[in-house]
């Protein structure tokens, strides 16, 4: 069975993008499997995750009172990269195709987490996330640390 190539979405007309960085106390594999396996557990809303992270596989799932989130797994390497598509309306990517880069690399006891995330079509889309992402990224430390 041939398998087509992964194609990341052209981002040349999105150009606003972010960078936020955090020390985390959980460990590499935590994070990785919070990323992929369990969204339901941290950020999505209780049963709303449908997905098998795999690549190119698509997911889909609600967060904050039924705000639909989907895309789909661009590349994945355990304990190290979480790489995915996002896509969000109103208030959120406002329906643009995003892509989120998630690397993570051993940190003493923890893990330094470095997310990229890229392809908005307004600064205001951005600043939102830019504004949000640290405190999602607490919740998930604080989640990873006390449920897995």
């Amino acid at each position: 069975m041939d398998v087509a190539p992964i194609r990341p979405p052209d981002l040349s007309t999105r150009p606003f993008s972010l960078v936020a960085e955090r020390i985390m106390t959980a460990s590499p594999d935590e994070l990785y499997l919070m990323c992929t396996r369990q969204l339901g557990r941290w950020f999505a809303d209780p049963g709303s995750v449908l997905s098998r992270p795999a690549v190119n596989e698509p997911f889909f799932f609600t967060a904050g009172g039924g705000h639909p989130h989907y895309g789909r797994f661009l590349r994945l390497i355990p304990d190290r990269l979480v790489e995915l598509t996002w896509v969000t309306g109103e208030g959120g990517t406002e329906g643009a195709e995003t892509v989120l880069t998630v690397r993570l690399s051993q940190h003493g006891a923890g893990t330094a987490l470095v997310l990229t995330h890229a392809g908005f079509a307004t600064a205001a889309a951005r600043d939102r996330h830019e504004e949000s992402w640290p405190t999602i990224l607490e919740q998930l430390d604080l989640r990873a640390t006390t449920l897995v």
